[in-house]
């Protein structure tokens, strides 16, 4: 059985001192070995550094869909390889919310990404209104089919994609195990029919320690993407040995 993925989107969150304190915690135990930290991008650097020699992974939060230019603003997807990062976040619900953020945006942001040697973390989910519609799968499921189509299979295949209920993302609120089973199951479908059912698929919204295990231990779950939890030291590393 291939490993659990549990990557850590810290946000807009941290600090030198802050960052610091909660690195030396995560390399203290090994169930974190193997697991994907994100920064925000201006302490790629630092953490980095921290984990060096570790076998804790860097990503990033974002990517910029642009190559070097004029992009006042932007970071490429050559800098964040540069800085050593092997994942790289797209198409995270707030991107889409709060910054408007278009499929074809996320699609753009796959290819550059893979094009510089990481692996893009592509999220789908549903609002609550979306959901209580009778809407969701085919709402997610239209997500990854604009991602397959804009990218292409093969950048795709090169992907990791984590269901992140939108109603479900920072409000306390988890989707019940039946929920992340049905809708795992509905998108391995349709990722086996598409030729990239080796991909690892990750559940995302609000993943807490509690009940981790029952969580990973559903079919069709390849590990999480975990925000809030992922700032606690104890709880990112319950998690990790959740997975393990």
């Amino acid at each position: 059985m291939a490993a659990k993925l549990v990557v850590g989107n810290w946000k807009m969150n941290g600090s030198v001192e802050k960052n610091r304190s909660l690195v030396s915690a995560l390399l203290q135990d090994e169930a974190t070995a193997g697991a994907v930290v994100c920064p925000p991008c201006v302490y790629l650097s630092q953490v980095r550094d921290l984990i060096a020699g570790s076998r804790l992974r860097l990503g990033a939060q974002n990517v910029s869909r642009y190559g070097d230019g004029a992009y006042t603003g932007d970071v490429s997807a050559q800098m964040l390889a540069e800085f050593g990062c092997r994942y790289v976040i797209v198409g995270h619900s707030e991107r889409r919310a709060l910054f408007g953020e278009f499929d074809a945006d996320v699609a753009q942001k796959m290819v550059v990404a893979v094009a510089a040697g990481m692996t893009p973390i592509v999220c789908v989910g549903e609002s609550l209104q979306q959901r209580q519609q009778g809407d969701a799968v085919a709402v997610v499921l239209a997500q990854l089919q604009a991602a397959k189509e804009l990218a292409g299979v093969e950048v795709l295949q090169a992907s990791v994609v984590a269901y992140e209920p939108v109603w479900a993302i920072g409000t306390g609120v988890a989707a019940t195990l039946l929920d992340v089973a049905q809708m795992h199951g509905a998108i391995k479908t349709a990722l086996r029919e598409w030729g990239a059912g080796d991909l690892s698929l990750l559940y995302g919204g609000s993943v807490k320690p509690e009940g981790a295990s029952e969580l990973m231990a559903l079919p069709g779950v390849d590990g999480v993407l975990v925000g809030g939890a992922s700032l606690v030291a104890a709880q990112f590393v319950a998690i990790c040995r959740a997975a393990m």
